[in-house]
Parts: C-alpha cells; sequence; structure tokens
C-alpha cells in the first residue's frame, strides 16, 4: 500500500496497527504518521521509521486512511480541530467504543466516508479479529478499508449495532483469553512444569485449538468429542471445571463487559 496513514492517538491500540503496518510488511514506516501528546513516548514507533510527533494537523495532511484511536471522549475535540485539514479523499476510521457513525458523520462535516472498526492488539502481529461498520462510504471504499485490516488478520463486517458486543467479544476477548492461557500455565506448574514449558505448551495447545475450529471449519464442541473417551481424564476434567462453573463464569463476564459498554453510550 503506498497511501499515507494517518493514526491519531499512539496508544495502546494505535501503536499496534503502527507495528503491524510493519510486521506485515502492508506500508513502509515513512508513510505511516502516529500522534499522541507525549510524543515521547513514540520513540519505539520513530527508531523503527515512522514519522511521530504531537500535531495532528500535519499527520492527516495528504493522509488517505486517517485512524482515530482516542478515547471516546476526545473525539470530539480532534475531529474539530482536524475538520478542513483532511484530504478530499481521506477515509475516516474510528476505533473509539460508543461512538456512533451517524455521530462521526456529524462531527466531520458530513463530507468523508466513515467506518467503525474494532481491531484487537493481536493487529501487532498481523493476527487481529476487526469487526466493521461504514457509513457515507461506497462499495470501494468498503474494499479499500476491508482489504487494509484484512493485512492485519481477519475482518468481518457487520450491522452497527453490534459494535459494542464486538469490542467484548474480540478486544476484550484478548484478555480473557490470555487469562485462560495464564491460568494453564499455573496449573502446569502445579503438576511440575518449570513455567516456561507451562507457558509453551498452554500457548500452543489454545493456538492449536483455535486453528481446528478456523480452517477444520468444525464446531469446537465436534473437537471436544474427540478427546473426551468414557471415563477418560479429558472429561472428567471437563466436568470438574464445569462444576466450578467454568462456562458460566466466562458467559457471565462477557455480559457484565458489555453491559458496561451500554450504561458508557446512554
Amino acid at each position: 500500500m503506498n497511501k499515507k496513514i494517518a493514526i491519531i492517538g499512539g496508544g495502546n491500540l494505535g501503536s499496534a496497527i503502527a507495528r503491524g503496518l510493519l510486521y506485515t510488511k502492508s506500508v513502509k514506516p515513512e508513510l505511516i504518521h502516529v500522534t499522541r501528546r507525549r510524543a515521547d513516548m513514540l520513540a519505539g514507533l520513530a527508531n523503527e521509521g515512522i514519522i511521530t510527533g504531537n500535531d495532528n494537523i500535519s499527520a492527516v495532511k495528504n493522509a488517505k486512511i486517517v485512524l482515530l484511536a482516542v478515547k471516546p471522549y476526545q473525539v470530539a475535540e480532534v475531529c474539530e480541530e482536524l475538520k478542513g485539514h483532511l484530504a478530499r479523499n481521506a477515509i475516516i476510521i474510528s476505533l473509539a467504543t460508543g461512538i456512533e457513525n451517524k455521530k462521526l458523520v456529524e462531527l466531520t462535516g458530513g463530507k468523508h466516508a466513515i467506518f467503525r472498526a474494532m481491531p484487537n492488539t493481536a493487529v501487532a502481529i498481523g493476527e487481529s479479529m476487526t469487526c466493521l461498520a461504514a457509513i457515507n462510504a461506497t462499495p470501494e471504499q468498503e474494499k479499500e478499508v476491508e482489504q487494509f485490516f484484512a493485512r492485519l488478520g481477519s475482518v468481518l463486517f457487520i450491522p452497527e449495532e453490534l459494535m459494542a458486543g464486538a469490542t467484548v467479544l474480540a478486544a476484550c476477548g484478548i484478555a480473557f483469553a490470555l487469562r485462560f492461557i495464564r491460568a494453564a500455565t499455573q496449573g502446569g506448574i502445579e503438576i511440575g512444569f518449570s513455567s516456561d514449558m507451562a507457558l509453551k505448551i498452554a500457548s500452543q495447545t489454545v493456538k492449536g485449538a483455535a486453528q481446528l475450529v478456523i480452517e477444520g471449519k468444525s464446531h469446537p464442541e465436534a473437537e471436544i468429542d474427540k478427546v473426551t473417551t468414557p471415563r477418560g481424564i479429558t472429561i472428567s476434567g471437563l466436568n470438574e471445571m464445569e462444576h466450578q462453573g467454568f462456562s458460566s463464569s466466562l458467559i457471565k463476564g462477557l455480559l457484565t463487559s458489555f453491559q458496561k459498554i451500554e450504561n458508557l453510550s446512554k
């Protein structure tokens, strides 16, 4: 991709996207411009050849794709600052939770294609699950944004009313999956492995499980059935986890996060 990318907000997610673009060799570093108020915190990206600073107007000049990776309460201020300085054909992509596309159209003047995107931090290694919703966009622009995020992982267009749910399932979901790996690692230490060995085994096992579902296009229960034999050790462990509330606690956690998003949006 030989078009300038502006990332307004070089926090965890904004920086992860920049690193992902480098990791996947999608964009030359000199075509990526990342900003944040404390520009010194972007030194790592600058060392990779990415343009960094705290001048948002300079960042969006001639940028084809502008990612708003700021906090929701900062979106209105940033849009007001950038209005009038965006390229005519710029595509605006907001990563802010809870800000609807119709509000973004209003804040940016109504002349640009607007997308809401919810990637997760695995975007840094090209393995994100990114959900998208668009407004004011042509089919060509939708394809361009889809291809942009496809370089960074898997992409799915969804109805905008599901964006809050996508935040929980995909973005928060990274933390939930990592907590499982951490717990499995701790259990592995309990049964005799070193922490490094347990972490490697747990991490690769989760990766393999995900690939079975993704590449094999099978249901998780179908794969579980393959390793649960009568009176076997796997079914004993699974049943004990369920008795302790494994599935229900995960579902409750997802619902709690979702309810918090809903409350913040009111």
